[in-house]
């Protein structure tokens, strides 16, 4: 069979369910994947014929598709910033949000040194802490950023933790990995940091019905979901932990709920938070949030 009729095999498959330029984005990257063909062999290579064995994985991942598996697991892969990074059903895929929190404090940590008077560590110093890591995408984001920096990165996830650990060997960074629960009572870390950043759970579950199914039936629902009556539950606890474990002028970071960044940003103002700023995101949501410790 040839390769252009098996691309117009999945445009008739999956254009009533994905968009139509989602789906060329679909072929090729499946056949990068599988048969490490660039996506413009079509234009040097109209009449390319594949035999059997090749044509198989593409079918397979067709097959996968029209069930709205994610493609990012059906590859086992995804990119975040320049990284590439293993995932599974067992860590959220990383979104486009949180790769801008993680160039967010890029650059405030890169201004904040322009400061010397405002007593910032240099980035070699930094001690920073990733609460619920998952694939470990903020960890090795400024890990690979900061390589002198001593990176800490938590999960309650054993499963997590290993695609993480995983990841950050095939970027080639040092990270300490942690598992334990942000909402044990018992929970505590022997280190003051200077910085402190979250992606935790917070979509409610009214919100279900806004989820698409690709998220809804393959993605950790222990990563995405709190209790309606309780949205800031992990926000709560990473903030009171953060006032007791930043050091003085530390930087507090969260990826928020869209709907609930006033509440949040009143939970830091709360807790005596300085210089908090709600940031959007690409898509114009209240998506980022920042504070410092007094």
């Amino acid at each position: 069979m040839l390769l252009k009729e098996i691309k117009t095999i999945f445009h008739k498959e999956l254009d009533a369910i994905y968009p139509t330029e989602e789906v060329d984005t679909f072929f090729y990257l499946a056949i990068e994947h599988f048969l490490k063909l660039e996506r413009f062999v079509l234009v040097l290579q109209p009449d390319l014929a594949l035999t059997k064995e090749e044509q198989q994985p593409l079918f397979e991942t067709l097959t996968q598709l029209k069930q709205e598996r994610p493609i990012q697991y059906i590859l086992g892969k995804t990119h975040f910033m320049d990284l590439e990074l293993l995932v599974n059903e067992h860590v959220l895929i990383p979104r486009p949000e949180t790769e801008e929190l993680v160039q967010w404090i890029l650059d405030y940590c890169q201004v904040e040194q322009c400061h010397p008077e405002r007593s910032r560590r240099s980035s070699r110093d930094l001690n920073i802490l990733d609460i619920g890591t998952g694939s470990g995408c903020i960890a090795i984001g400024l890990a690979k950023n900061f390589p002198k920096a001593k990176v800490h990165a938590l999960d309650v996830s054993e499963k997590a933790l290993d695609v993480a650990k995983q990841n950050a060997e095939l970027n080639k960074v040092d990270i300490i990995f942690l598992q334990k629960d942000i909402l044990d009572p018992e929970f505590e870390l022997e280190s003051n940091f200077d910085i402190i950043v979250s992606n935790p759970p917070y979509v409610r579950e009214l919100e279900k019905s806004e989820m698409k199914k690709n998220v809804m039936d393959y993605e950790p629902d222990l990563a995405l979901f709190v209790p309606d009556n309780n949205a800031l539950i992990f926000y709560e606890a990473i903030t009171k932990f953060a006032c007791d474990n930043l050091k003085t002028n530390g930087s507090l970071f969260f990826e928020i709920n869209q709907y609930l960044g006033d509440k949040t940003q009143a939970l830091l103002e709360a807790h005596n938070f300085l210089e908090i700023e709600l940031r959007k995101d690409l898509f114009g949501n209240d998506r980022m949030l920042k504070g410092i410790k007094p």
